[in-house]
């Protein structure tokens, strides 16, 4: 009973107008890898999903976006969420996945595990969004590539181990590859597949 309360519960209190805003903030945080974006808008979702992580899933995901979740949060009422105020369907298979959310402190799998796309239609890859412990705080890390002149320090918190070996992986399959957002709570960072991360 409490998982259903929890689903039916939250969503944005102004739909149009506040899914219209995150997306203007992801769509400027993809064309600017690193810069760091304040979500202001309270999506009312379960633990242990983030604010700016509701928010996202509530502004990207639909019925034609198959959502696939990590153990914590598809053992909470996170799925029953996003499915109730989004419409988006649940998989279990990575590679169907459209949007994938890992929550913190998880591991990482391979990459390649998710679609990147073809080389016809790239855009059909996955979005990863993956939670971690803070941003613009812990161990500092160097951007470069489109969007970024030269290069952008940003400081991540609690990034999985494996992290950067995968994304190393995932770089040369351009235009291929997954995409990834990084949240920690209220904040995000776009991390789009043509961006150099060195530690």
């Amino acid at each position: 009973m409490a998982t259903n309360t929890e689903a039916f519960s939250g969503g944005f209190s102004n739909p149009v107008f506040e899914s219209q805003s995150i997306f203007r903030m992801l769509m400027d945080g993809m064309a600017r890898p690193g810069t760091v974006r304040d979500v202001e808008h309270d999506a009312g979702q379960p633990e242990p999903l983030g604010q700016a992580a509701g928010a996202i899933a509530l502004t990207l995901c639909d019925h034609d976006t198959p959502v696939w979740l990590s153990a914590g949060y598809a053992k909470s009422s996170v799925a029953d969420w996003i499915g109730f105020h989004s419409g988006a369907p649940m998989t279990r298979e990575k590679a169907e996945a459209r949007f994938a959310f890992v929550e913190a402190g998880a591991a990482l799998s391979s990459f390649g595990l998710f679609s990147a796309g073809t080389q016809e239609y790239p855009d059909r890859s996955t979005t990863l969004v993956i939670e971690v412990a803070g941003l613009d705080e812990g161990q500092s890390f160097t951007l470069s590539g489109p969007g970024i002149l030269q290069t952008r320090s940003v400081e991540i918190s609690g990034l999985p181990e494996a992290f950067l070996r995968l994304w190393a992986d995932n770089r040369p399959l351009f235009p291929r590859g997954i995409d990834v957002i990084l949240t920690a709570g209220r904040r995000f960072i776009c991390l789009p597949r043509t961006t150099r991360i060195t530690a």
